[in-house]
């Protein structure tokens, strides 16, 4: 069974940076589609990028531009680099399988941007 540990998040200025990483365990996702997921209370879970096993890649609306999605498979780690940050990115981020959820889900890394 895959585990995911998730990492880097934090509290960060509108207009900042982060980045995060998702790295598996117990089994390999290269031959995976993999994406970044984010839920803020009250809100439904969004896919904001994805990545395929190739390395394809797509965005949210929301983030498309600020944010860049990308995948190291000898090292089973996925990395989400965030950009110009606002405080509508405030959010628990999880990494998992996209768009159909294969795996079980992780902790998530809280991000939290003030204006």
């Amino acid at each position: 069974q895959v585990q995911l540990v998730e990492s880097g998040g934090g509290l960060v200025q509108a207009g900042g940076s982060l980045s995060l990483s998702c790295a598996a365990s117990g089994g390999t996702f290269s031959a995976n589609s993999m994406g970044w997921y984010r839920q803020a209370p009250g809100n439904q879970r969004e896919l904001v990028a994805r990545i395929t096993g190739g390395g394809r890649t797509y965005y949210a609306d929301s983030v498309k531009g600020r944010f860049t999605i990308s995948r190291d498979n000898a090292k089973n780690t996925v990395y989400l680099q965030m950009n110009s940050l606002k405080p509508e990115d405030t959010a628990r981020y999880k990494c998992n399988t996209a768009p159909t959820i294969l795996f079980s889900w992780g902790q998530g890394t809280q991000v939290t941007v003030s204006s």
